[in-house]
């Protein structure tokens, strides 16, 4: 079942219109000063790592399909009004994405606020709310992958130190 589970979160993520290597690309924007010889490939394997989490998984899943019932317009009032909006107020997006962020210390809060803040690569594409898809969830996950895999790789390279 878990091998499933892990399944069905990497898919779900791929369907949404995101790869893995835009996760790596925002992981080396967030380290690469950090780490002269960080490569594509040490980011993407940092973010695999991340993935195979099942709290990581479990919050992949229950955000995007969020994402989906709104799309659909099946959730109840004033929910799906607030979910279409990216209302800022609701802030149950990021609560889901702080599980993903805490699981490799606390340089997990600091890398996600700031790709929150700023939207590089990826994220800039998801907030755009003229394409009618909602990413109100995903774009919450995917800048919190990233900040989990840019701390996994400052813990390891600390380890090596």
């Amino acid at each position: 079942m878990s091998e499933e589970i892990k399944q069905a979160a990497r898919n779900a993520i791929l369907e949404r219109g995101v790869k893995l290597s835009d996760i790596a690309e925002l992981v080396m924007f967030l380290q690469k000063d950090y780490h002269p010889n960080l490569t594509p490939e040490l980011c993407l394997e940092n973010v695999e790592a991340v993935l195979s989490k099942r709290e990581v998984q479990n919050a992949i899943l229950t955000g995007i399909e969020l994402d989906r019932l709104t799309e659909k317009g099946v959730l109840s009032e004033p929910l799906l009004d607030m979910l279409k909006r990216d209302e800022s107020l609701y802030g149950i997006d990021e609560i889901i994405s702080f599980s993903i962020v805490n699981i490799y210390g606390s340089i997990g809060f600091t890398n996600y606020g700031y790709v929150d803040k700023l939207k590089p690569g990826i994220l800039e594409k998801l907030n755009d709310k003229s394409t009618g898809a909602c990413h109100t969830f995903l774009d919450d996950l995917v800048g919190a992958i990233a900040a989990a895999a840019s701390s996994r790789l400052a813990h390891h390279a600390g380890d090596k130190k």
